[in-house]
């Protein structure tokens, strides 16, 4: 199938190359008619997908699932062969869900949707939300993240000298002496979280301690077969509830929206 003759009235597809054709293909077209295709304004894509059960691997497969910088590379190059000027961290999740959001764009032919946040378009907004700590020893078992909060730290003590001197604070923090194994493997500047006002959104960053081949920062959905690893400290997650975010080895993370 070629990507930019495809026909929106024909079957859809089955395989996991068509399928990403056709997605691409509906990607394109909606990054061209957001405000005249002008990019530098897009904050993020999320793809949300809906397959029937047995057709999921597919879709998996279609999207990267798991290796999310591949499908965004992708993208980027219809971007640029279009002249499509994407902000240097834009985001693109690829979410699986039972039904489609009302406010995604319906993908023709295909049980998916397209949503677009941008400087002046954000998604709903989740302006608050917790972190609960599942493995390891923090100094709460349960942290309040409000928009306001700014960014949020994580990592192994409290206060910790930087590179150029200044002091980073840890909001949720592991502390050094405890004799959990699991705080061994947290660096001190792991990872941060921060709320994206333009995306109404949180957003996971891994920080200089936090990336490969120093350590890790993995981040599993609910219900997902695999985990994501974040590859570098510019590109972000955008959290969901129920997400679970693995610092080191088995450090352990809960981001919740709702209240429990």
């Amino acid at each position: 199938m070629n990507l930019f003759n495809w026909n929106k009235n024909e079957s859809p597809a089955r395989d996991a190359k068509s399928i990403r054709e056709e997605l691409l293909y509906a990607i394109r077209q909606k990054l061209a008619s957001v405000e005249g295709g002008e990019g530098s304004h897009i904050r993020g894509i999320t793809l949300y997908l809906a397959p029937p059960p047995e057709l999921r691997p597919e879709y998996e497969a279609a999207v990267y699932y798991g290796q999310e910088e591949r499908f965004r590379q992708e993208v980027a190059r219809i971007a640029d062969n279009y002249a499509i000027d994407l902000p240097a961290q834009w985001t693109l999740e690829a979410e699986f869900a039972e039904t489609l959001p009302p406010d995604a764009t319906p993908v023709p032919g295909q049980p998916a949707g397209i949503w677009i946040a941008t400087a002046t378009k954000a998604a709903p907004a989740n302006a608050t939300a917790q972190v609960l700590v599942l493995q390891g020893e923090a100094e709460q078992a349960r942290y309040e993240l409000r928009a306001r909060d700014g960014r949020i730290n994580i990592g192994r003590e409290k206060n910790v000298q930087q590179h150029d001197g200044f002091l980073r604070v840890n909001a949720i923090c592991f502390p050094p002496a405890s004799t959990n194994e699991a705080n061994k493997y947290v660096s001190r500047q792991h990872a941060h979280i921060q709320f994206d006002e333009a995306m109404g959104q949180f957003l996971l960053f891994a920080d200089e301690g936090g990336v490969p081949p120093q350590n890790k920062v993995k981040v599993k959905g609910c219900g997902d077969a695999n985990a994501i690893k974040l590859q570098s400290t510019a590109v972000p997650h955008l959290l969901r509830d129920g997400d679970q975010i693995m610092l080191g080895h088995s450090a352990l993370l809960e981001f919740r929206t709702e209240q429990s």
